[in-house]
């Protein structure tokens, strides 16, 4: 396996024939794959900070031979490419010690199937809404994209509709079905995510993917576009549904606050927040909390009452609302996940060893 480190079209390759989710290109180490999040070291041989150059300088070559000047100048650089016949690659580079590294994600080219990847039907939901913000969250690496995907998929499939998506960078292709569908690609179609989402106003859009909502003017420009009728679906890092409008509220200045929280509690549609555990096969498998966003929620959030959040939650389940622990005991009683596992991604980890019927002494972490 050691001459992965000199051929990279090899080196991509064998990582999807292991169906390795991940490629990790850093000195000191040997090139690894993540398979099953697990960090699997291939060969012998120690990648020196020259051979991470001249590995990363062939991917760019790879992908069209992108300029390597945003790596060099700024210290990092995403973007993604495809080889036919064999995936799709999501490329984050960057300087660490002074040297290059990377971490290559696999993108397979055919969209995820959702009922394989255990996404329930309520999250699916989301496509039938007309207008409105859904957010999906969770930490890095939690499947956030995929998710995404899924949704998209179903509303072009399902009605004729202008999908525009703005991406960094754009992880799965899209091909027009009953939608049409238009894919835009920070630094390489636009400069910002602000910006083109203040074009995507003017391109007669229906729906609009926002790969992530990183500033106070970006989540504005989101929030306007979905009070103007549009349904707008994006991504934030939070876990939890009460820490994403939180999260939002304190984007802005405390004298604007009130008023983002009387417009995000006239146009939330849901928040899904997820997490990947490990199951039981050794795979991993999504677990999510779903809000819906009913009356009560609304009014919760107009009153900035988010404390009362989870028990109008617990209260909505025949609305599609599903809190994480919920779904994690639902994970557990289904045979997917351990208890033990469960409870060391649970939000209220004692509360849900009680209903489980387990002790608890404290999760480690």
């Amino acid at each position: 396996m050691d001459e992965l480190s000199q051929n990279p079209m090899q080196l991509l390759a064998e990582a999807v024939c292991r169906q390795a989710s991940d490629i990790l290109i850093i000195a000191g180490l040997p090139v690894s794959f993540k398979i099953s999040s697990e960090i699997e070291q291939q060969g012998q041989v120690k990648l020196t900070p020259a051979m991470t150059e001249a590995l990363i300088a062939e991917i760019y070559g790879l992908a069209q031979n992108r300029p390597m000047d945003n790596l060099l100048r700024r210290g990092d650089d995403d973007f993604s490419f495809s080889l036919p016949a064999l995936s799709r690659f999501r490329v984050s580079a960057f300087r660490q010690r002074g040297s290059l590294a990377a971490v290559v994600r696999v993108i397979t080219f055919s969209l995820p199937e959702r009922s394989v990847l255990h996404i329930p039907d309520e999250v699916i939901a989301f496509s039938e809404r007309r207008r409105g913000l859904v957010l999906v969250t969770g930490p890095a690496a939690s499947g956030k994209s995929t998710t995404l995907a899924c949704i998209i998929d179903e509303i072009n499939r399902t009605r004729a509709a202008h999908i525009i998506t703005i991406e960094d960078p754009i992880e799965f292709l899209h091909r027009h079905n009953k939608s049409v569908v238009t894919q835009r690609e920070i630094s390489t179609d636009t400069e910002s995510y602000n910006g083109a989402l203040r074009a995507a106003l003017r391109q007669s859009p229906d729906v609009i993917l926002l790969g992530e909502m990183r500033d106070h003017e970006t989540i504005r420009t989101a929030i306007t576009s979905a009070e103007t009728g549009h349904l707008v679906i994006s991504t934030l890092h939070t876990a939890g549904a009460a820490k994403t409008i939180d999260r939002i509220l304190d984007a802005f200045p405390p004298e604007q606050q009130n008023q983002v929280r009387m417009q995000l509690a006239g146009i939330l549609q849901g928040i899904v927040c997820q997490q990947l555990i490990p199951a039981v096969d050794g795979a991993r498998v999504p677990a999510f909390e779903i809000l819906v966003a009913n009356n009560a929620v609304r009014a919760l959030i107009r009153e900035s009452k988010l404390h009362q959040l989870e028990s109008a939650m617990q209260t909505a389940g025949k609305e599609g609302t599903v809190t994480m622990d919920n779904y994690l005991a639902g994970l557990v009683e289904r045979g997917l996940v351990e208890g033990e596992v469960a409870l060391r991604y649970a939000y209220s980890p004692e509360r849900l060893a009680k209903k489980l019927g387990l002790a608890f002494e404290g999760v480690s972490t």
